[in-house]
């Protein structure tokens, strides 16, 4: 509760104001507020009695517990059940110290003294008035219309209510006498026996309830084993796949290998084993074996090593065509030994005659490098003489005979000894020589090629 206050006192030109406890606005009051007598704060302070109650319950208090009448009250009852008071006249011509103020005689207090007791009994009153309702006070007039207008408006609600209230109460009671008391027992009846049907219902449900928690309760049983067996099913599954997938993948595996395979074989099928081991072709006036050249110039110096090789070369190639036809030679035996292969005589096995040199002076009787390179040429006429058998019309282009090859183009012949010989001779007769092997390897090459 908040009391109006003075804003300010000064000594000599003493003012007071009060503000609106809702708006703040200053106010200016009436000088009925400056001075407050009994009669006035009796009507304030004295209690609301309520009338309606009986004076039964009054009186069947015990004496020490009814409340008496103030001196200054008398309650007043009516049949309209409306608290009403009244305020009885003071008895004597003084106040309880607190309770009110006394003003004595005409005399004008001094200025300050006039000022304070007024302050106070303004304060004091609106102290009253704050306490005896919700609202703080002072007011203006404009927020106490406002005020006033709610209060109308929650008094209008409050007395709908009340409306509404009674009319429901005349309906209830008005309801309650028409009831028909049989048809209430006979609405009972059947409702107790709708409650016992409903009951008996109620324990089927729960039985069938109960049967139908043992079946599910065995169902998740066979469930939970299903699940089990699925489990070891897919798994076991899984693994069958997953070796079924390592089968293809190795079957896949085994197929490349195949395919690769076979087109080795038919790549090895179309290839020359002799062509592709024995590479016969040319390198200015020398013949070449697998790069090897095989004669020697005077321009020209081939290294003895270079020439040795390219014999072994061309021993080793005559002698595996010869193993191809099934040819024996007659007088003679070639033996490949790289480049120290030498020729052998069947006549005498001891003669050994050696298809390499070393170069430097030679002996005019040191002549068994030149008797097996004539011996050499005679296995390859004995190999001509087998190729040119069956009338099928193949023959060497260079004829053989003693030692010597003959050009068809010129009919010179050359000899195949370097002895009393020019190395552009020697030569040119090697090279001779290694046309016709190269003939005779593509012959046997194509007769041969099924075996």
């Amino acid at each position: 509760m908040a009391s109006g206050r003075p804003d300010g006192v000064k000594i000599g030109n003493v003012s007071a104001s009060f503000a609106c406890q809702r708006c703040g606005h200053p106010l200016k009051l009436d000088q009925s507020f400056d001075q407050l007598d009994h009669r006035t704060y009796s009507e304030l302070t004295a209690p609301v009695t309520n009338t309606s109650k009986s004076s039964d319950d009054v009186d069947s208090k015990p004496p020490s517990e009814q409340q008496q009448p103030s001196q200054c009250e008398a309650a007043e009852t009516d049949n309209d059940n409306v608290s009403r008071k009244s305020i009885l006249p003071l008895q004597g011509n003084s106040l309880e110290s607190g309770n009110g103020f006394t003003l004595l005689g005409e005399s004008e207090p001094p200025h300050s003294e006039n000022l304070s007791h007024r302050l106070k009994v303004t304060s004091y009153l609106f102290d009253v008035l704050s306490g005896q309702s919700e609202v703080d006070h002072p007011l203006c007039e404009e927020c106490t219309d406002t005020l006033l207008d709610l209060l109308d408006q929650e008094l209008k609600m409050t007395e709908d209510e009340c409306k509404d209230y009674r009319d429901f109460l005349e309906n209830l009671s008005s309801s309650e006498e028409e009831t028909d008391e049989k048809a209430l027992d006979e609405e009972l009846s059947r409702l107790q026996l709708e409650e016992e049907t409903w009951r008996t219902q109620l324990a089927s449900v729960e039985a069938e309830r109960d049967q139908l928690a043992q079946q599910t309760a065995k169902e998740k049983d066979i469930s939970k084993k299903l699940d089990a067996e699925e489990e070891r099913y897919y798994k076991a599954y899984n693994e069958y796949k997953r070796q079924v997938l390592e089968y293809e993948d190795a079957k896949r595996s085994v197929d490349n290998q195949l395919k690769y395979a076979k087109s080795q074989l038919d790549k090895l099928k179309k290839t020359n084993v002799f062509n592709t081991t024995f590479h016969i072709w040319h390198s200015g006036h020398f013949g070449t074996i697998n790069n090897f050249r095989l004669g020697r110039l005077p321009s020209v110096p081939v290294e003895w090593n270079e020439i040795n090789a390219a014999w072994g070369q061309t021993v080793l190639l005559l002698h595996s065509l010869a193993n191809k036809m099934n040819l024996e030679f007659q007088r003679y035996r070639l033996v490949p030994y790289g480049n120290h292969s030498f020729i052998e005589s069947l006549s005498d096995k001891t003669k050994e005659l050696p298809l390499h040199a070393s170069g430097g002076f030679r002996f005019l009787w040191d002549t068994k490098f030149d008797q097996a390179m004539v011996a050499f040429l005679d296995c390859l006429q004995q190999f001509k003489e087998e190729v040119e058998k069956g009338g099928t019309g193949f023959s060497l282009p260079y004829k053989m005979e003693k030692g010597r090859i003959e050009d068809s183009n010129t009919g010179t012949s050359y000899s195949i000894k370097i002895q009393f010989n020019s190395e552009e001779q020697w030569t040119k007769a090697l090279k001779f020589m290694l046309t016709n092997l190269k003939w005779g390897l593509a012959w046997v090459s194509s007769q041969f090629t099924s075996k």
